[in-house]
């Protein structure tokens, strides 16, 4: 392991999350000496960019971290925001991960041999650095929003909170991933009317024949499949996620029924002016794409239940509840009462701190399950780094053992090159 001084590091980690510590942990069983920095706290998205009723769409059982699967006495529930906090910080405890919580990397470069790390606390160098900081980096509103009277309150959905928090009125929200289908359903339950700008996410199950979704996509390979099987291949990464849920216990998200008992809604969003939003007509095709996907996932599901005999109940399809009629493709916010709109419509990467030639056309980091095309520089974390898990707390583990083996056999090369 080469010398290091206080400011000098074998292994910079940029990024205090599930990603960066399970990097910790894996670069521990190496013996690697590494820090970790984190520009706010460990846990900071999930404490400050969820709402109040946020839980996780995935069973408690997905959660497993390396060296800590889930805790707790309910593995088919669906954690609360402030017990996904609580996990990850006793995590982080757990492992006794080298955290430097407040220190934000400003630009990361290389000289010479060594890379180049600036920060909120000085300068560092490392002879190795993983970039652990995720995709979602500043919230994605579109220009458009900045036509709209100041009339209307505008939030992004990293910074909803609850429906009591709304100003009186009707709410917009643009978007259907499942952050918005989530959020107007929160609204809904609580008697607010809402308007929903439906784009083109997918859904999925919640339970089907007697399981959850989840469990049997995981028996069937779909969290450990490489992008590079997928018939989509890196494109996939572009894919919204399907919309269901875990409150309540989980349950399917069903905007036609939404629709049933009063929930309006549209076509994509396709303009503003002043007071009027205009919709694209096509809505009746994105609930129908969603639906078909849904189905899709109940086919599969059949397929492996037949394949290996499994007892369970009969299948079934989902049968729309609601169709659309005449929907408007312009309304007046005034004429209807929108006091309020919610921007669920993702976020946007900024790497333009990182002074690397590791980007695409696009400004993604190229790699191969996470090691880039810059010697020495990594990244984890980010959806379908290698599988449909790399996101999540079920796959994060697997991509940080796979990058520290890299990490652990660069150092080795380097020793028997300095030896010779």
């Amino acid at each position: 392991m080469p010398d290091h001084s206080a400011s000098h590091y074998p292994v910079i980690v940029i990024g205090g999350g599930q990603a960066g510590l399970a990097m910790s942990h894996e670069l521990r069983q190496h013996g690697i000496d590494h820090v970790v920095l984190e520009k706010n706290t460990i846990a900071h998205a999930w404490k400050t960019q969820r709402w109040d009723s946020f839980c996780l769409v995935t069973p408690n059982w997905q959660c497993k971290l390396p060296g800590f699967s889930y805790p707790g006495d309910d593995p088919d529930g669906f954690m609360l925001r402030d017990e996904i906090v609580d996990y990850v910080e006793a995590y982080a405890r757990r492992i006794e991960a080298p955290v430097r919580e407040g220190v934000a990397a400003t630009r990361l470069s290389r000289s010479g041999g060594r890379f180049l790390v600036e920060t909120s606390a000085g300068p560092l160098s490392a002879d190795q650095v993983v970039l652990a900081v995720g995709g979602y980096h500043h919230a994605n509103v579109p220009a458009m929003a900045g036509r709209l009277p100041s009339r209307i309150a505008q939030l992004h959905s990293s910074t909803y909170r609850n429906p009591q928090a709304l100003a009186a009125g009707e709410v917009l929200v643009v978007g259907s991933g499942q952050s918005g289908c989530q959020i107007a359903e929160d609204l809904h339950l609580a008697g607010r009317k809402v308007h929903l700008a439906v784009g083109g996410a997918p859904r999925c199950p919640r339970l089907y024949r007697g399981r959850d979704s989840v469990e049997w996509l995981d028996h069937l390979g779909q969290y450990d499949l490489p992008v590079d099987q997928h018939p989509l291949k890196e494109k996939v990464r572009g894919n919204a996620n399907h919309y269901l849920t875990g409150r309540d216990g989980g349950r399917d998200i069903d905007l036609r029924r939404f629709a049933g008992e009063g929930m309006k809604l549209y076509g994509r969003l396709r303009d503003i002016s002043g007071e009027t939003i205009a919709f694209a007509d096509d809505l009746a095709a994105n609930l129908d794409n969603a639906d078909r996907v849904y189905n899709g996932i109940c086919a599969l599901i059949d397929n492996y239940i037949a394949s290996n005999a499994i007892e369970a109940p009969p299948p079934s399809r989902y049968a729309p509840v609601w169709q659309p009629g005449e929907i408007p493709s312009r309304i007046d916010l005034a004429a209807a009462g929108i006091s309020t709109i919610i921007w669920t419509t993702g976020f946007r990467s900024d790497w333009s701190w990182v002074d690397l030639p590791i980007f695409d056309g696009s400004g993604y980091p190229t790699h191969t399950r996470g090691v880039t095309a810059a010697p020495g520089v990594y990244v984890v974390g980010l959806p379908w780094l290698h599988t449909w898990g790399s996101g999540r707390f079920v796959g994060v583990g697997r991509d940080a053992e796979f990058i520290a083996g890299h990490v652990r056999d660069r150092f080795a090369a380097t020793q028997a090159s300095n030896a010779a």
